[in-house]
């Protein structure tokens, strides 16, 4: 997948950046291209080599009939996840590394549930508010709106299933 300064991108796990530049550097002994993106969230720039987007599963932002898709499977959809603590943990963790808004949004929505029942641990809590800062960044890049507005948009679809939200700190 090919990509030009200004492209809108996620990184998965690590969230929503812009490309700012693409260079050639020699960091093997052998010249590769790069490019260098800064994300948003945290401000940090981070290099890809242009051979390794795919493994690192690089992609564009989501378009707007994915975010309509989202919102749909957050007012609508089931989620269901294993009622072991390590299995639950293990494959939200898969599901974080894919960078798939779908996935990242599975895990949101079946981690709200979960704390319904009962409290989430320390780690699985930490996963639920980087699952809605992932979501609510990329949404808000997509539609061009601010976080505020894309948080109350995921209140609402949520709130229509009947899944309580606690804003993440």
């Amino acid at each position: 997948m090919d990509f030009q300064i200004g492209d809108k991108v996620v990184y998965p796990n690590q969230g929503v950046g812009i490309i700012e530049q693409v260079s050639t550097r020699n960091v093997t002994g052998e010249p590769e291209m790069f490019y260098l993106l800064k994300l948003n969230a945290s401000s940090l720039r981070v290099m890809v080599p242009t051979s390794n987007v795919t493994n690192v599963g690089l992609r564009r932002v989501s378009r707007n009939k994915e975010i309509g898709t989202i919102l749909d499977f957050l007012e609508k959809g089931r989620s269901k996840s294993p009622q072991d603590w390590k299995g639950r943990f293990k494959e939200n963790s898969e599901k974080m590394r894919t960078g798939s808004l779908q996935q990242v949004a599975e895990v949101m929505k079946s981690l709200l549930t979960l704390n319904q029942a009962k409290p989430l641990s320390f780690r699985e809590k930490r996963m639920l508010d980087r699952a809605w800062a992932l979501l609510a960044d990329e949404i808000a890049m997509a539609r061009g709106l601010n976080r505020q507005v894309v948080e109350g948009l995921l209140v609402k679809a949520l709130t229509k299933c009947n899944v309580k939200v606690q804003l993440p700190s």
